[in-house]
């Protein structure tokens, strides 16, 4: 028999377990959706069916997923007791996306998850240190069919090598590039793996050269730490957050593929808004910049009016409210140092209490001269009766509004006049940075939302607490209707033994019969809870984030469990990172970890010496070829592979992006742009296979 039929046979075998595992699923799933009719009044068997429910449904998208080249590897290895015995002393362990046992014969290992510990030596072979393997196989597949099988005898072979697997990593690298990025599951390498395992528990940097896989590795590691820490992750999540739409659509089917779905993915621009428009360089940079902390809460101060003395007609008795009244309570409420709409009832209380005073004056003045004739209990009541005095409720909405945060951001940016009172520190330029006379949200605006939320006070996802109050009342409204509608009268003179259903059920578990369950997945709530915080966070691009969306970002990782993956040779924007240090000490001053990636895996070499890329490149590849842009046409690729034009203007869309081939359009343009040197550094480093300046 051939090796490819001996491997075929076993992946048929593993394939007829997956078989069974989806249909034995889908007929409970059908048992479990024929039970609607019969339960969905019953609250406790509604969650039980849309928790089982859910279940399954992850479970059979897993099987599906999992099928996408379920295996992609095998290492006989050194082994006293082997599971798997090849002979006495040599295991051999397939690998592949998801791990199988057989429960019949004692959950012995079908298949070896990539993650698990067994897998690694998969990775971190090699001929100089083959840790104990006499082969690796890499096996390739399409659909179900084993298509070939490469060996490597590591223990007989004498020659270094610090690429393991390099004729699969070959052909992978020479793969075309399509509209999805491709794993590197099967050909993941050392210094990738030791990044992709790293138990470091807090903030590390990731830093590399173009086409050193540093997306890569970071999600390779997203899919590792939620097989490792799955009960933790699952519950709080994992935010992936890219520099563009495009960016998160490209790596999209990379988790998924790798068998881990639930991972919310996100720019910092639509964290919190839909952006529809976008700011000049100059405004990027302005916004950006940690100055904007001050002007938003400066903004938020223009709120909290002090006017002149104010005559209140209360009844037929006139109060004054005074300036210094309005001022005590706005001091109050500010030392208080709560944000705006928490603080509110503060300045509230304190304006109320000082009327209450006034009024005391007025209504318990003694004739005779003497002490005012009100105790302390009539000031308390005075109190309770103007805080329901509609013209003092009306004084406190003037004087210490209510506020929500995109309202303030707009009333800020769209107007002249609210600039000049709330920056007028600044200079003119930096106002009229500031100034957007379009009702659309951009990209930066995310972060000062974000931060007015601060000042402000996080707004809930929604009003739990009222709505359960809310429906617990009417619940007992309709109890005490049915209490007095219940017969009363019998005809043998004694009590009637009839229960009603006052009896037997009290009003909050009535409301709770009638409450709807949140069965949405961990990130489907997390997306909506303003207020999550994540297990882990993975940042790309991050040389990109400014100030303001570091403070956005690290809000939503109050634990600081992050992968920051960037470099800063390719910062375009104004108000990047030039300093990895500079940038995280507000945060977590020196406690972080740096890791590089030195192997330059997608650019050939002729590419990568015109780039001047600092990380080693593996491959080789066609000279740059130089042209006009008058002959753009005759440069376009005829292969069918993927190709990509690049334009002054237009570098910021193909970031953290690869294509086959890439034609550069006037470079010196590029170059003479903010942040030409970088933007063109990124626009000549995208491609895999050649590389087209135009001039």
């Amino acid at each position: 028999m051939s090796e490819i039929a001996a491997e075929q046979r076993y992946l048929d075998g593993l394939f007829d377990r997956i078989d069974a595992e989806v249909t034995k699923a889908n007929e409970r799933l059908k048992e479990v959706m024929l039970r609607v009719d019969r339960c969905e009044r019953d609250a406790e068997a509604l969650v039980e069916r849309e928790t089982e429910y859910h279940a399954l449904n992850e479970k059979l998208d897993k099987l599906t997923l999992a099928q996408l080249g379920l295996v992609f590897g095998r290492i006989d290895v050194a082994d006293d007791q082997p599971e798997n015995p090849v002979r006495p002393d040599l295991d051999r362990r397939y690998i592949g996306r998801i791990g199988m046992d057989d429960r019949e014969d004692g959950y012995r290992t079908l298949l070896l998850d990539w993650r698990a510990p067994l897998a690694r030596p998969f990775y971190l072979a090699t001929t100089a240190e083959p840790l104990g393997v006499e082969k690796r196989r890499h096996i390739r597949t399409k659909g179900r069919t084993v298509v070939s099988v490469d060996d490597e005898n590591l223990t007989q072979a004498t020659e270094d090598s610090n690429v393991a697997g390099e004729s699969a990593l070959v052909a992978a690298l020479n793969a075309a590039r399509g509209s999805h990025m491709n794993s590197i599951v099967e050909t993941i390498q050392r210094e990738q793996d030791e990044i992709i395992r790293d138990p470091t528990r807090g903030v590390m940097v990731v830093e590399g050269g173009p086409g050193t896989g540093k997306t890569a590795v970071a999600l390779h590691r997203v899919a590792y730490l939620l097989y490792s820490w799955r009960e933790q992750l699952a519950k709080t999540g994992v935010l992936i957050i890219g520099p563009n739409d495009v960016f998160l659509e490209y790596i999209s089917h990379v988790l998924p593929e790798l068998g881990e779905t639930g991972v919310v993915l996100a720019t910092t621009g639509n964290l919190l808004v839909e952006p529809s428009e976008q700011d000049s360089l100059l405004a990027r940079e302005v916004k950006g910049s940690e100055e904007m902390v001050y002007i938003l809460k400066k903004a938020v101060q223009a709120y909290q009016v002090v006017p002149a003395d104010r005559t209140l007609r209360i009844g037929s008795l006139d109060i004054i409210c005074t300036s210094a009244m309005v001022s005590k309570a706005r001091a109050t409420a500010r030392r208080s140092r709560r944000p705006h709409n928490d603080a509110r009832p503060i300045f509230a209380d304190s304006l109320i209490d000082q009327l209450a005073h006034a009024l005391a004056s007025v209504i318990g003045a003694d004739p005779l001269g003497g002490k005012n004739l009100l105790s302390a209990g009539d000031i308390a009541e005075l109190h309770d009766e103007l805080a329901e005095e509609p013209l003092v409720n009306q004084l406190i909405d003037e004087l210490w509004p209510e506020l929500e945060a995109e309202t303030v951001l707009k009333e800020l940016l769209t107007s002249r006049t609210r600039i000049a009172e709330v920056a007028h520190e600044y200079d003119e330029e930096t106002q009229d940075a500031l100034y957007q006379p379009h009702d659309g949200w951009t990209p930066t605006d995310s972060a000062l939302i974000d931060e007015l939320h601060q000042l402000i006070g996080i707004p809930s996802e929604s009003s739990l607490t009222e709505d359960w109050d809310q429906e617990v009342l009417e619940a007992q409204a309709a109890l005490d209707i049915l209490e007095g509608s219940a017969v009363q009268d019998t005809d043998d003179g004694f009590d009637a033994e009839v229960l009603q259903a006052h009896d037997v059920i009290d009003a909050e578990t009535l409301a709770s019969r009638q409450q709807v369950r949140d069965d949405r997945s961990t990130a489907q709530r997390a997306r909506a809870d303003l207020t999550w915080a994540y297990g882990h966070v993975v940042v790309d691009e991050a040389q990109e984030l400014s100030p303001m969306e570091w403070r956005m970002v690290m809000r939503r990782c109050p634990s600081r469990w992050m992968t920051l993956v960037g470099d800063t040779a390719q910062t375009g924007s104004p108000a990047g990172v030039d300093s990895w240090a500079e940038t995280l000490d507000p945060f977590v001053g020196d406690r972080f970890i740096r890791k590089s990636l030195t192997v330059n895996y997608r650019t050939p070499r002729p590419i990568a010496e015109y780039a001047q890329i600092p990380a080693e490149s593996i491959r080789d590849g066609e000279p740059v070829r130089y042209g006009k842009v008058a002959d753009l046409e005759k440069y376009l690729p005829k292969d069918g592979r993927s190709y990509v034009i690049i334009r002054p203007g237009e570098v910021e869309n193909v970031k953290g992006l690869e294509f086959d081939h890439v034609m550069v359009v006037n470079p010196d343009q590029i170059l003479a742009g903010p942040q030409g040197r970088q933007n063109l550094y990124v626009a000549v480093t995208r491609a895999t296979q050649t590389l087209t300046v135009l001039d």
